[in-house]
């Protein structure tokens, strides 16, 4: 399992997980989920504020799927936060 360092301004780590029933490596690639309970919010509240299903919250909750570049902006503004406190780094900090 990998674990990567987040940038200072994101102390929350983000790693990969193993899918159990395919046993596949899953990227994880957005934060989302965590940004939802750090700001005690739901999925629910935000599939209501931007007009996309539960499910589909659910899926990027998870990161099944991810969401364009256009539905992350539309996040971040409803939660008022910045896109890039929405996605995983790609590439660690070495000091």
């Amino acid at each position: 399992m990998h674990i990567f360092a987040m940038p200072m301004t994101n102390r929350y780590l983000c790693k990969n997980r193993v899918n159990r029933k395919t046993n596949h490596l899953i990227a994880m690639i957005n934060r989302l989920k965590s940004v939802l309970a750090e700001k005690q919010l739901t999925g629910k509240w935000l599939a209501e504020r931007i007009g996309k299903s539960e499910n589909t919250v659910s899926k990027w909750c998870s990161n099944k799927v991810q969401p364009s570049l256009k539905n992350l902006v539309t996040i971040a503004k409803v939660m008022d936060i910045e896109v890039r406190t929405l996605l995983c780094p790609s590439k660690t900090n070495k000091e």
